[in-house]
């Protein structure tokens, strides 16, 4: 069954022949991809490529929580939601900062301070019925359940997820989904999350054009990338690739509610 790239930054300047990106990906059966946006311009750019690549290049957008993006070009990216939402598959990336904060003393109040915009976000999914794909590594994941919930949001994506064990249960208690990435094909972390997190809650992701390591080291990352998870996690699974496969496209079909006509080069996801 045709694969989603669940999560890459197509609007990245990285990607100067987004064209030939989706024939690549076309011509290795991989179905679209799920374009996340950082800010306005990128949030403008993702409504650009979905009318450019229908069907294959599906939409999030939103405001990254580690760059430093003004109220008002925030309020400007939430109208851009409303206004879109009829083409959209997800509010996409938002969530909590981590790695800009994480060496600073006042950490914890400057993660506090960002909830607010992320309460806002939260409240614009549930009210349009879209998903969310979250940014919340590491300690940010718990606090940002905790505001889903609040929030009464039934679909979200914990994308590139990173978090302790009992975290990770309960994000997949609520029913949300966990998304990995290549790192899975080379790295031990990632490898004991796809042995803990059940089949029916995974997801797959590039997050390009994020380089990677190991056997990926040196290509630019392009969404072919996604066989090879594949193939990593039903090794550590102990599972027939199919299954994974189908499995994978349904979690995907499942958090942004693809229409079958409409998602995948094929119409058969």
């Amino acid at each position: 069954m045709p694969l989603i790239d669940s999560h890459i930054h197509l609007a990245s300047p990285r990607y100067s022949d987004i064209g030939g990106l989706v024939a690549r990906a076309r011509a290795s059966d991989i179905a679209g991809v799920v374009a996340a946006a950082v800010d306005e311009a990128s949030s403008r750019q993702i409504l650009a490529l979905i009318e450019t690549f229908p069907g294959f290049v599906h939409g999030g957008l939103g405001v990254h929580p580690e760059r430093q993006v003004d109220d008002d070009e925030e309020q400007r990216v939430i109208a851009l939601i409303r206004r879109a939402h009829a083409h959209l598959v997800a509010i996409a990336e938002v969530g909590l900062p981590w790695y800009t904060v994480r060496e600073r003393p006042e950490r914890d109040s400057l993660i506090a301070a960002a909830e607010p915009r992320l309460r806002r976000f939260l409240r614009l999914a549930a009210e349009l019925d879209l998903a969310v794909v979250l940014h919340a590594p590491h300690d940010a994941a718990a606090r940002a359940l905790a505001l889903l919930g609040d929030a009464g949001v039934e679909r979200a994506v914990f994308h590139w997820h990173k978090a302790s064990p009992e975290v990770t249960q309960a994000i997949v208690e609520r029913g949300y989904y966990i998304s990995v990435t290549p790192e899975v094909c080379y790295r031990a972390r990632d490898r004991e999350l796809v042995a803990a997190v059940p089949l029916h809650s995974l997801l797959i992701e590039t997050d390009g054009p994020w380089p990677y390591g190991g056997e990926f080291e040196g290509h630019p990352t392009e969404p072919t990338f996604l066989h090879r998870l594949v193939d990593a996690v039903a090794w550590i699974k102990g599972v027939a690739r199919p299954t994974v496969e189908e499995a994978l496209a349904e979690n995907a079909l499942k958090v942004f509610r693809f229409d079958r006509t409409y998602a995948g080069n094929r119409g058969d996801i």
